[in-house]
């Protein structure tokens, strides 16, 4: 990992969304270290900061994708960058999906809103090796059809239980709508033999975990990625705190029995 901001520059660029777009990066120089699926690059737009952006894609060229929601000072720079411009990047960060750790088993990934971006990576690679994992099933939930990223790519995930859901419906929606953990009763997998994957709003997350947990996943083999304000990456200025974790380092991704006392204190 880089402490300091390496120049990469835009070489792709797509709207997801009115106010998201995914940005493919290559290096102009040398390539930072190998990003795991869930982890964190602190993405630089020059003259405005930096923010925490997970990959939503790893590149054997040493390229990077990150899908960023405009939602501030920094993430508009980063947002509006076009092809051929050059932001820093730094990192990895954080710990990354244990995808390995669901070799032989079915799997389930919920995915809320955003939260999806960062589950993306682990997506590709679970679907890419067919004969390493038993049923996969991967649940997407949004606010509005409008919300939905990947839609087209989605679509083609013909190997995979694939149900996606909505809060709000727009008058040409025919898909589902409700909470993503309704799409649960739909999926095929054996409880005792999964693993699970959530990433999205924390109710949202709580309320999955709690669903799978229900349903007789073991609470351990139920990952999340949690978010909070990262703003050094290092673990030093303390803002990305929950409880005793500071997620820079031990997170954003760790096992239910970990987040679960966590989330459930108000405040924290």
């Amino acid at each position: 990992m880089t402490a300091l901001p390496v120049p990469h520059r835009v070489v792709a660029r797509r709207a997801e969304t009115v106010d998201t777009v995914t940005l493919r990066f290559e290096p102009v120089g040398p390539a930072l270290p190998d990003f795991l699926p869930g982890q964190f690059a602190m993405v630089h737009s020059f003259g405005r900061g930096e923010i925490p952006v997970s990959v939503s894609s790893v590149q054997a060229t040493g390229g990077l994708a990150h899908t960023v929601r405009s939602v501030g000072a920094v993430s508009d720079g980063v947002c509006a960058a076009r092809v051929g411009d050059v932001v820093g990047i730094r990192g990895p960060y954080g710990t990354g999906w244990e995808a390995r750790r669901a070799h032989g088993r079915d799997v389930v990934i919920v995915a809320g809103g955003i939260g999806f971006a960062p589950l993306r990576p682990l997506i590709l690679g679970v679907l890419a090796r067919p004969g390493a994992y038993g049923r996969v099933n991967v649940l997407i939930g949004a606010r509005t059809p409008g919300d939905l990223i990947a839609r087209a790519e989605v679509a083609g995930w013909a190997t995979a239980f694939t149900g996606v859901t909505v809060d709000r419906p727009e008058a040409d929606w025919r898909g589902d709508v409700g909470v993503v953990t309704q799409l649960l009763g739909r999926a095929r997998f054996e409880p005792e033999e999964t693993t699970a994957f959530v990433c999205g709003p924390e109710p949202m997350i709580r309320a999955t975990a709690r669903d799978l947990v229900q349903r007789g996943v073991p609470a351990e083999r139920i990952q999340v990625s949690l978010e909070r304000n990262m703003r050094c990456a290092t673990g030093h200025c303390g803002h990305c705190q929950l409880g005793p974790l500071l997620l820079c380092r031990v997170g954003p991704v760790v096992d239910w029995t970990r987040a679960e006392p966590l989330l459930a204190t108000r405040e924290l």
